[in-house]
């Protein structure tokens, strides 16, 4: 059955401004940055301050979401934060975030994990209810401050960064015409109780954890809906490296044309639950009424959450409201590899 009517009333993104380059990670590791960069396709990474974190990033993207829409906090319904990288083991995101943005009460919140994918979950959850009508307005973020142990290949793309997107039925900005997604017991990354650092499978990260998901969903919904690639005009993977994402389109039968606005991993590296939402939000700056966008993104454990999305006419009343993609990107500071292991509180201190 298609879904209800629903779509995006806003959207709001944030960044931090912090960055360090691949090359300051391999001088520190004894690696060859040039080559490690064309390996990954990726020059620098964003990196959260002392004072930045999921809750933060959340915030202020959820803030901006609401600018853009023009809507009140109080007239949301829900709010449901996915991330990795939760500030509290036992304590919801979703709550603070309600709270900071003066939405509170509101009737539900919960934080969400599945990876990097947990953003796109709370958009589908987001839609169901505001479908059925239990509330008007859904909020959906996707936000992370990803970590990596020192040393290990995460660390050159591990980044924070994320972005929310307001669900709702009136005044959309874009359709979401449907969604399709696919989910199996991968185990290609992971990270135990207690542990500092995730682990992965090397590879086997790639294929089939990566590839076999993101190709799945992403011809299931083409299939569910009647489409092939060329009926979209922009197509956003999940980006955890530059050569993924690529070989994913390049696979599936779509362009570099078609890729060319959401590929952001190069200059901001991987923002997990943020990857593909911030991907679609570079999209949605810069597209026209009426193009479609094919969104997909990708869970470690593992899942891909498949979106087909049209542009609506309502898109250019509202640009402007909130700060752009670029402008996030363009704003930035390099830090070398020692005030980076500080602030990412990689130097355990032994009690």
């Amino acid at each position: 059955m298609r879904p209800l009517t629903v779509g995006i009333c806003g959207y709001g993104v944030y960044i931090p401004r912090l960055r360090i380059r691949a090359e300051e990670i391999a001088r520190i590791w004894g690696g060859d940055g040039e080559k490690i960069k064309k390996g990954l396709l990726i020059e620098e990474k964003a990196v959260a301050d002392f004072d930045e974190d999921t809750a933060t990033i959340a915030t202020e993207a959820a803030r901006n979401a609401l600018k853009m829409a023009g809507i009140e906090p109080a007239a949301v319904g829900a709010i449901y934060v996915g991330s990795e990288s939760h500030p509290y083991a036992v304590k919801p995101t979703a709550t603070i975030v309600a709270e900071a943005i003066e939405a509170a009460p509101v009737m539900t919140a919960a934080d969400y994990e599945f990876a990097c994918k947990a953003g796109t979950a709370a958009i589908q959850t987001c839609m169901g209810l505001v479908g059925s009508g239990m509330i008007e307005y859904g909020l959906a973020i996707g936000a992370d401050t990803a970590q990596g142990a020192p040393g290990d290949a995460l660390e050159y793309t591990a980044a924070s960064g994320g972005a929310a997107y307001l669900i709702g039925k009136k005044g959309l900005i874009a359709e979401i015409e449907d969604t399709y997604s696919v989910t199996t017991d991968t185990p290609d990354f992971w990270r135990r109780e207690g542990e500092p650092y995730p682990r992965h499978g090397g590879r086997f990260t790639g294929s089939p954890a990566y590839f076999k998901h993101v190709l799945s969903a992403t011809l299931g919904l083409m299939k569910k809906i009647g489409a092939a690639p060329e009926d979209f005009d922009h197509a956003v993977f999940h980006q955890p490296n530059g050569k993924f994402p690529r070989n994913a389109a390049k696979n599936l039968g779509f362009t570099d044309r078609q890729l060319k606005e959401g590929i952001l991993v190069d200059r901001i590296g991987n923002t997990y639950s943020g990857s593909s939402l911030l991907g679609l939000a570079r999209v949605l700056d810069v597209a026209k009424p009426g193009e479609r966008i094919l969104v997909t993104a990708f869970g470690s454990g593992a899942g891909s959450d498949s979106f087909s999305i049209r542009v609506t006419e309502e898109i250019e009343k509202r640009r402007g409201r909130a700060p752009a993609v670029e402008t996030y990107i363009s704003d930035r500071r390099y830090i070398d590899y020692g005030t980076y292991v500080k602030l990412r509180r990689k130097i355990k201190v032994a009690e």
